[in-house]
């Protein structure tokens, strides 16, 4: 299969979002909120993006690890297919785990916790680097033996079924329930409640919580999030935030056993008066003013316009010259910043709207090049310039009234 066809994974999981979305109405319930449903696509349309430079690479990483460190060198077959299977949900499961109990990995898989809600929005947050950190634990299927065509289709498996997994329309699911995980079993493990801290960490199959003794019934109502929350809708601190606390608590510990603990020890052992001290040093408020229906309007339009422009790269990433491809990844980027930043009402982003206008220009005439192109451009940014000011101050009046 070309990748290209991985382009139509988009809508289908927006029509999804959008039936989940419908039957929540229905069930008289609320489990949306607009600036949570943008927060979770920002981080998922940025890791999608991301993936579309990536995808090759973690492919010749494990072809290389079977070809020259592979004990194996394993068959297609019924019972090997089986095998990858368990053994890919096994590894995912350590890596889970302990991507909760050490600190420079849950730096990485924090962002999927964030969210306050829990819908098929929530299944987005995942990052580049939690793919880059769970693929040196999926090193170990190549060194068996298993070969890349293998891997990556199991891991395409893999990576869908969980989607499925984070909603709350669906009740528990009877005898399934023993055996993969289900909806109830996942939404334990978003939860903060005290009870379901550290539980069900399995990805399909439930009964490896079972065994090493992290399994949780679903029994009272979760609540969603981390138990110190987030206060920031920002794409840039969503992700950066802990890496950050974690740096500013190792520069400054005392000694060398102390900053050992800081990377390796568990999330609840780092100050949690750290984040507040770098909340009020980068300027970070939660707030939850009531935006102007025009700034919900224009975050809508970015984010449709993001989503199709996502489409676009990944189902013609292969006829899109590599300048292309990169003035739109910044493009896209820069705009997910932007989305987060407007509904904090931040007015640095003016700033971001005059790089947005400077990369279309860019690839305008990357793609048309011509003198008149580029003195048209040249001029519209002159004009720009000599009224920034005046258009500044518009800009603000049209977007935040």
């Amino acid at each position: 299969m070309h990748t290209k066809y991985l382009a139509f994974a988009i809508p289908l999981f927006l029509v999804f979002m959008g039936l989940e979305y419908f039957l929540s109405k229905v069930q008289g319930k609320k489990f949306y909120k607009f600036k949570d449903t943008i927060a979770n696509l920002n981080v998922g349309i940025a890791e999608r993006l991301i993936d579309c430079f990536s995808i090759g690479i973690f492919y010749f990483y494990y072809d290389y690890l079977q070809k020259n460190l592979g004990f194996f060198d394993i068959k297609s077959g019924v019972f090997s297919w089986i095998a990858l299977l368990l053994l890919t949900d096994l590894l995912w499961y350590w890596y889970h785990r302990l991507g909760h109990e050490v600190n420079i990995l849950w730096s990485v898989h924090i962002v999927h916790h964030q969210s306050e809600e829990f819908n098929f929005t929530v299944s987005a947050r995942i990052t580049i680097f939690q793919a880059i950190a769970r693929t040196f634990f999926w090193s170990i299927l190549p060194i068996i033996g298993f070969n890349a065509d293998m891997i990556s289709i199991v891991l395409l498996i893999h990576g869908i079924y969980p989607f499925f997994t984070h909603t709350r329309t669906v009740g528990k699911l009877g005898f399934l329930e023993y055996i993969f995980v289900t909806p109830s079993h996942h939404r334990v493990h978003h939860a903060s409640n005290e009870q379901y801290l550290d539980k069900n960490y399995s990805d399909m199959f439930i009964f490896w919580d079972k065994l090493f003794g992290t399994f949780a019934e679903e029994i009272e109502e979760p609540v969603y999030g981390l138990t110190k929350p987030l206060k920031s809708y920002s794409f840039l601190w969503q992700h950066f935030h802990y890496m950050i606390e974690l740096a500013y608590a190792f520069k400054h510990a005392q000694t060398i056993k102390e900053r050992f603990r800081i990377l390796f020890g568990k999330p609840e052992s780092l100050d949690p008066r750290i984040r507040e001290e770098l909340e009020k040093r980068f300027i970070i408020q939660f707030n939850e003013d009531q935006n102007s229906k025009r700034v919900y309007t224009y975050v809508v339009v970015q984010m449709i316009s993001l989503l199709i422009g996502l489409f676009v790269i990944i189902y013609f990433l292969d006829s899109i010259s590599l300048t292309s491809q990169i003035l739109w990844a910044f493009f896209i980027l820069i705009s997910l910043i932007n989305c987060g930043a407007l509904l904090e009402q931040k007015r640095w982003i003016i700033y971001l709207e005059a790089i947005r206008l400077f990369i279309v220009g860019l690839l305008i005439q990357s793609n048309y090049p011509s003198t008149e192109i580029f003195y048209a451009i040249a001029i519209l940014g002159l004009i720009i310039i000599a009224f920034a000011k005046t258009l500044k101050n518009q800009y603000f009046k049209l977007i935040f009234g």
